[in-house]
């Protein structure tokens, strides 16, 4: 069960291989946790990122109050980020697209581009006309974060 109550449809250990990449792009000094310095870098192309926000999205997944964010913790984000998806998912047809993407990012605080947009699509291995699935906003995150800005 994750964190809002509702149960991920997936393999726990296949899970953990899935978003390990996303966890090691995210953690920029490898030290095996992320800091409010490695979302500052990740987020270093989105200038709505504030200190504010990272502080905010670090306290919503430190469980043990430590100051940084450990990869079971960041397993556990999981379950918010299948939320999300669902948010953006406006027709329920377990995918997104162009508009739904960039609509979502705007609305999140991080006003991209179409060119952006569009990359961050490829990068999931999808098309635009396509749009990407769940599984694809994971690979989408665990893009080198030097090539697509994420």
């Amino acid at each position: 069960m994750c964190p809002t109550g509702l149960h991920v449809n997936r393999n726990l250990a296949a899970q953990s291989a899935e978003i390990r990449p996303a966890f090691d792009v995210i953690d920029a000094d490898r030290d095996g946790r992320i800091s409010r310095d490695d979302l500052r870098s990740f987020f270093s192309r989105f200038p709505a990122a504030s200190d504010d926000v990272i502080a905010a999205m670090i306290s919503a997944a430190d469980a043990d109050r430590n100051g940084f964010v450990e990869f079971e913790e960041f397993e556990s984000v999981l379950g918010m980020m299948d939320e999300a998806f669902r948010m953006m998912d406006r027709d329920g047809d377990g995918r997104v697209g162009f508009e739904d993407l960039k609509a979502y990012l705007s609305w999140a605080g991080m006003p991209t581009d179409d060119e952006d947009v569009r990359e961050m699509i490829r990068s999931g291995g999808c098309d635009e006309a396509s749009g990407v699935g769940f599984d694809d906003l994971l690979r989408i995150l665990a893009v080198d974060s030097g090539k697509s800005g994420w």
